[in-house]
C-alpha cells in the first residue's frame, strides 16, 4: 500500500498529467543540468532563483485551419485557434504553476508568447524571451528543430504551441529525442514560403544543451519577421502571392535596412482597418495586430507531398487586397494592381509607396 500511495503521488507524473489532462499533446521535463551551456534564454534562474527545472509542453494548432488560411480562403478560422491556443497555454501554465506553490514549491508561468526582458539594450524592443519554450521543448523531447528553427512533431509537424513552467522542484528530466528520428530533410519550402528572408539561407546555427547539439538555419535580424509577420507589408519578391497583409511596401534585402522599412511603415499600418480577430502586442501600433504570415511553420508538415502541396497552396492562392469595409481578399496580381490604381493618392499610401 505504501509503494502505491508514493507512486500516486508522484510529483514528476503528476505534473505531467496534469497539463495533458487539460488537452497537452506531450510534455516534458528539463533541468539546470540539461539546459547546461545553454544560450541565456535556457537560464532558469532569470525567471526564478534557485530554479531546477522547468515542465514544458505542446498544444496543437487546428491543421484545417491553416490549409484554409494558406488557400486564402478563411482569415478570421486561423487567427481566432491561433490567439485561442496560446491563451490556452499560457493559462495551463499558470494553473500548473499555481498547483506547484500549493505542494509547496516555487514555481512562475512562462507565457506562451508575446512576453520579453527589459534588461536587454533596447528592452522589449530586442523582443528577448525570458525563457525560450523551443530550447526547452526540443531538450525535453517534445520535438526536433525543423531548418526553419521552429519545432517540429512526426504528427503535427510544426503547427503547435508550446507553455513551460519554471519551478524549485528537483523534477526528473526527459530525454531529447534520437536526432535520427527528426522527418526534417532540409526540403528548403520553409525559407521560399518567408517572403522576409528570416533563415539565412546557407548558414546554421548550433546549440548545445547539457552536452546535446541541435542545429537550425542561422536567423537573420527579427525586424525581418516583424516587417512581414507583423503585417507591415507582404508581397512576395515574385509579386505572385502574398501574406494576408494588404500592403506592399518593399521588402529590403539588408538587415540593416529593416528598421528603417519598418518606421516606414508604421503610419499607414495604424491608419489601416485591422478587422477581426487579432492579437495584443505592446510593441504594435493601436496594440493590435493580426496574423497574417506564419508560412514557415505552417507549412512545415511530416508528409513531404502535404508539405509541397501547401506550399502550392499559398504560392497559388493570389495576393490580398483591402476592399473598403476593411475585409480583405484574395485576387488576382492583375486585379491587385487594378484595385490598387483605383484608389485615391491618399487612400493608396496606406498600402504601397507612392512615388
Amino acid at each position: 500500500m505504501a509503494k502505491d500511495k508514493k507512486r500516486y503521488e508522484d510529483l514528476n507524473q503528476v505534473v505531467k498529467d496534469l497539463v495533458l489532462n487539460a488537452g497537452a499533446i506531450d510534455v516534458g521535463v528539463v533541468t539546470t543540468e540539461t539546459l547546461e551551456g545553454g544560450p541565456p534564454s535556457t537560464d532558469l534562474s532569470y525567471v526564478l532563483d534557485g530554479a531546477e527545472s522547468a515542465i514544458v509542453f505542446a498544444l496543437p494548432l487546428d491543421q484545417e485551419k491553416i490549409e484554409r488560411f494558406l488557400r486564402k480562403e478563411d482569415f478570421a478560422g486561423h487567427c481566432q485557434d491561433n490567439a485561442r491556443i496560446n491563451t490556452l497555454a499560457s493559462g495551463m501554465a499558470l494553473e500548473l504553476a499555481r498547483f506547484l506553490e500549493m505542494k509547496g514549491h516555487a514555481a512562475v508561468p512562462v507565457e506562451s508568447n508575446f512576453f520579453y526582458r527589459k534588461d536587454t539594450p533596447r528592452g522589449i524592443l530586442d523582443e528577448k524571451p525570458t525563457i525560450s519554450h523551443r530550447y526547452l521543448a526540443v531538450r525535453a523531447g517534445i520535438g526536433h528543430f525543423g531548418l526553419s528553427g521552429n519545432v517540429i512533431r512526426k504528427k503535427e509537424g510544426a503547427a503547435i504551441i508550446l507553455g513551460s513552467v519554471v519551478t524549485d522542484a528537483q523534477l526528473v528530466p526527459t530525454e531529447s529525442l534520437p536526432a535520427g528520428d527528426n522527418y526534417c530533410d532540409e526540403c528548403r519550402l520553409c525559407l521560399s514560403a518567408c517572403a522576409s528572408g528570416l533563415m539565412h539561407p546557407n548558414e546554421k546555427a548550433t546549440v548545445t544543451l547539457g552536452g546535446v547539439e541541435f542545429s537550425y538555419a542561422r536567423r537573420q535580424s527579427y525586424n525581418r519577421c516583424d516587417y512581414v509577420c507583423g503585417g507591415f507589408t507582404g508581397l512576395s519578391g515574385s509579386g505572385k502571392w502574398s501574406t494576408w497583409s494588404p500592403a506592399r511596401f518593399p521588402i529590403p534585402e539588408k538587415d540593416e535596412e529593416f528598421l528603417g522599412a519598418i518606421r516606414s511603415a508604421v503610419k499607414p499600418y495604424a491608419y489601416r482597418p485591422r478587422p477581426g480577430i487579432g492579437f495584443y502586442h505592446p510593441l504594435l501600433p493601436g496594440n493590435k495586430g493580426q496574423m497574417t504570415c506564419g508560412h514557415c511553420q505552417f507549412i512545415c508538415h511530416p508528409d513531404k507531398d502535404v508539405r509541397t502541396m501547401r506550399f502550392k497552396m499559398l504560392t497559388e492562392a493570389g495576393v490580398v487586397i483591402q476592399m473598403e469595409d476593411g475585409s480583405l481578399k484574395a485576387v488576382s496580381p492583375e486585379e491587385a494592381r487594378e484595385h490598387l490604381s483605383a484608389m485615391s493618392p491618399e487612400v493608396r499610401k496606406l498600402y504601397e509607396k507612392v512615388t
